[in-house]
């Protein structure tokens, strides 16, 4: 793999809060690495919804899953219908184990995302492709082709319990925790927004400083340029004016020593 497709994969590995900062610090380390064009694309990569980042971190993390999950889609695609039961086991994995992931990253594992991550793994799985992105690295959220063309279906949700006063209850604690986790996850986004944005203030005046600091040099060593090149001058005149002088003694000498000259003749 290459510099960039290295970045790539740690980028979409990454804390779902943290991915704004990560993009910039992976295409920073691009371009220091004089791949300018390279770390120019790697700056436009999407950030990728709460489902669609669930779905790449099962690749990473629950790969073998996924493979099963591909290897029966591929079984149904050639008519094999006894791979069906299978199939649904493997999306059902994969479904519950989004909801742990989620869970511990500390975003809401609504229905409304998991069904989203349900059918993103359909369409993967429909086509048994994740083109086309790089495996583990998309942004958005798929659309399968049909459940039906391969046999997949919603997955059974857990059964309800038989006291309705106990479902309630239960219900009720679903939905405080579930609650909890988005405001917990919701926090830690703004809290990762916020210390973006103290990072962008922070460099543009650490930069603004540095600018005026160049400014003043710059304007120091312009004065100073500008008063060696009159020093110059001044001493070139001197240096004509010395010539001058020496040019004139000379030319006395020599009639001097002509007159001399002559004396002794």
């Amino acid at each position: 793999m290459s510099a960039y497709d290295d970045a790539v994969a740690e980028l979409y590995q990454a804390p779902h809060g943290s991915f704004v900062a990560e993009r910039k610090r992976l295409a920073g380390e691009l371009k220091a690495a004089g791949d300018k064009a390279s770390a120019a694309r790697f700056a436009k990569l999407g950030r990728p919804t709460i489902s669609a980042w669930a779905v790449n971190q099962l690749w990473w993390h629950a790969h073998d899953a996924f493979e099963t999950l591909f290897e029966t889609a591929a079984k149904l695609r050639k008519g094999g219908l006894a791979a069906s039961g299978p199939h649904r086991e493997a999306i059902a994995k994969l479904r519950a184990r989004a909801a742990r992931i989620l869970g511990d990253a500390g975003h809401a594992a609504t229905e409304g995302t998991l069904r989203k991550v349900t059918q993103t793994l359909a369409a993967l799985a429909a086509t048994g492709s994740w083109d086309p992105d790089p495996a583990g690295t998309i942004s958005a959220d798929r659309d399968p082709p049909g459940f039906e063309a391969i046999g997949i279906v919603d997955v059974t949700p857990p059964p309800v319990p038989a006291n309705k006063a106990a479902a309630k209850e239960s219900s009720r604690d679903e939905l405080a925790d579930l609650r909890k986790r988005k405001a917990i996850g919701e926090a830690a986004e703004r809290e990762e927004a916020a210390a973006d944005r103290k990072r962008i203030e922070v460099d543009r005046a650490r930069i603004k400083v540095e600018r005026h600091r160049l400014e003043a040099a710059l304007r120091t060593t312009r004065g100073e340029a500008a008063a060696q090149e009159r020093e110059v001058e001044k001493l070139r005149k001197q240096l004509g004016d010395a010539e001058d002088n020496l040019a004139q003694a000379q030319a006395v000498a020599k009639d001097l020593q002509a007159k001399l000259d002559e004396l002794d003749h």
